[in-house]
């Protein structure tokens, strides 16, 4: 990789970071971490992109307060949300992968984001419900969605939106400057 490259995969992660410590109040309290992993993928392509947010996954897994809350370490990603975060990965590559194939359009950019989105939902909770399960007992497929998904699809939606006009914004710029 350039130089050029490897500075824009650390800002990305640097990127991630603050919009996970940025903290959106409402009825449940959601981050940004989501709209840096779509701008990361949106504007870095398929390499860089995964590996801005497999960097900021390491930076957090190594101690470093770069997850929501300002926190970091093992017990994160262990815990019952991590599944969520690791969940950025395949979020990342399959995003990534659909706009390899179909190109950069609106609906296959749109569309990318959605289903990157709904694959990390699907590793998030299977990973909640089997963290919660051996921590707490057992707990439904609905319960796990109530709390964990359906309080954040309408965040994530706006976020999906915004992404994509930033996207759209920046990509030809940095992709002048490639």
């Amino acid at each position: 990789m350039k130089t050029k490259d490897l500075t824009r995969v650390a800002l990305f992660a640097a990127l991630m970071a603050i919009c996970s410590w940025i903290s959106i109040p409402s009825s449940v309290p959601f981050t940004l971490q989501t709209l840096g992993v779509f701008m990361s993928v949106g504007l870095l392509g398929k390499k860089r992109g995964t590996l801005a947010v497999i960097v900021f996954l390491l930076l957090g897994l190594f101690g470093l307060p770069v997850f929501s809350g300002f926190k970091g370490g093992v017990g994160v990603l262990l815990g019952p949300t991590g599944g969520y975060l690791i969940g950025f990965i395949g979020t990342a590559y399959l995003m990534a992968s659909i706009l390899e194939r179909y190109g950069r359009s609106a609906v296959s950019m749109l569309l990318a984001m959605a289903i990157g989105l709904i694959v990390c939902y699907a590793f998030g909770t299977a990973w909640f419900m089997i963290v919660y399960n051996k921590a707490q007992g057992t707990i439904t497929l609905f319960t796990t969605l109530s709390m964990c998904v359906f309080p954040f699809i309408i965040p994530d939606i706006l976020k999906i939106i915004v992404s994509y006009l930033l996207i759209k914004k920046l990509y030809p710029i940095l992709s002048r400057q490639s």
